[in-house]
Parts: C-alpha cells; sequence; structure tokens
C-alpha cells in the first residue's frame, strides 16, 4: 500500500511537559530518519493498531521513551489540516486519562475493580476533555480501539484526529460530514450531523457495556 507521511503524532508516556506552539513547524519535532529508526522501519510487528486514518506503530526513542506513532496513510480520509488539528490537541491536553500510550495489553481477563478502574478513567478524561480542559474538547469517536492502556492498565483516551473544540458556554455544533464508527454514534450524530459532549457520553455508555 502506497504510504505517504503526512505527520507524527508522538504519545509520550514521560513526555516532557512542554506545550508546542500553534505556529510550529510539526514536521521539524523529529526527523522522518528517527522516527523509522524507532519503529525499526514501521515494522509489522510494531504495529499495534489500525485507526480509519492510519496503522500505528509502537517504538522506542533513544533516550528510552516509549512512543506511539500514527502514521497517516494517502488514502486517509484526513487531510492535513486535520492531521495538524490533532497534533495541536494532544500536545495541548496533559491529564493522567489522556497520557501518551506506552503500549497495548495483551493478558488474562480483568477481574471487576480493574475494569471499575478503566471505567473511572475514561469517565475521568472524559470530564477533563469536556469541562476542565482550557480547549473543552468533544472526542467524536470514542471507542474501545481508542482507548489504551499502559503497563499498570490505566485507560488513555486517543485518536483525536477527529475531535473538536468548544468555545464559550457552547456545548456542541453540527457538521455535513459525519465520520464516526458506527455502533458508537449517538443518534442525533448519525443521523442529522449534530453533535455535542452528549455524544461522547453515548459512546463512552456503549463502552461501558462492552467493558
Amino acid at each position: 500500500m502506497a504510504i505517504i507521511l503526512l505527520g507524527l503524532i508522538l504519545f509520550l508516556y514521560l513526555w516532557k511537559k512542554k506545550k508546542l506552539k500553534p505556529e510550529e513547524d510539526f514536521e521539524k519535532l523529529f526527523q522522518l530518519s528517527t522516527i523509522t529508526r524507532a519503529t525499526n522501519n514501521f515494522f509489522v510487528n510494531n504495529k499495534i493498531g489500525e485507526v480509519e486514518f492510519g496503522p500505528v506503530y509502537k517504538g522506542a526513542l533513544e533516550e528510552g521513551h516509549e512512543i506511539d506513532v500514527k502514521r497517516l496513510s494517502k488514502s486517509s480520509k484526513q487531510g492535513i489540516d486535520e492531521f495538524k488539528n490533532e497534533v495541536t490537541y494532544v500536545a495541548n491536553l496533559q491529564h493522567r486519562s489522556l497520557v501518551r500510550l506506552l503500549d497495548q495489553t495483551k493478558s488474562k481477563l480483568l477481574d471487576w475493580p480493574k475494569r471499575f478502574d478503566i471505567i473511572n478513567g475514561i469517565a475521568r478524561g472524559l470530564v477533563y476533555l469536556h469541562q476542565d480542559s482550557r480547549l473543552r474538547i468533544i472526542h467524536r469517536d470514542l471507542k474501545a480501539s481508542n482507548v489504551l492502556l499502559d503497563t499498570e492498565m490505566n485507560p488513555k483516551i486517543s485518536d483525536f484526529g477527529m475531535a473538536r473544540s468548544v468555545a464559550g458556554n457552547e456545548m456542541g455544533a453540527n457538521t455535513s460530514h459525519v465520520v464516526a464508527t458506527h455502533g458508537y454514534m449517538s443518534p442525533e450524530y448519525a443521523v442529522d450531523g449534530i453533535f455535542s459532549v452528549k455524544s461522547d457520553v453515548f459512546s463512552f455508555g456503549v463502552l461501558v457495556l462492552e467493558i
């Protein structure tokens, strides 16, 4: 598959709390050669998932930071502006339930206390996005594959490619371009393109049922 690297989102588990300025040139944050080495040239065994806009790889920087790298595919429906938009959101959001992922877990079934902790962590992340973050963000694509777990099974909300910020007292908006995952979309968003914080709550409810 022909792939063009339009940008990279690095989810750093030990993130140096340096926030990116909006005008920063995203392409200059990391050299392609650095990311290629970190992911072993995007080796298939480093691939940990596939989102609508492209594959996601795990890797490690030379100084030891473990990272996730989202690689935008040429056939992706997400444009450059949307990709940079996602970088801006992720770079400016700081919360224990939004911290950049380090890996997925393939272990035994979860016990009920751990499931509760995961649900609680996701809920706290949504509260931060909707109320406590200065950006006030609606995720719009909350689903199981967009909630990643660290080595201690703490949930990390990821993939802000379709996220939208709301200003002031706004609680939502509408769009004619409905792009999300069926089964997680609220009826008003799926049918009329109307989304709000309630859309994320609907998706959260579906996720809770799955957990």
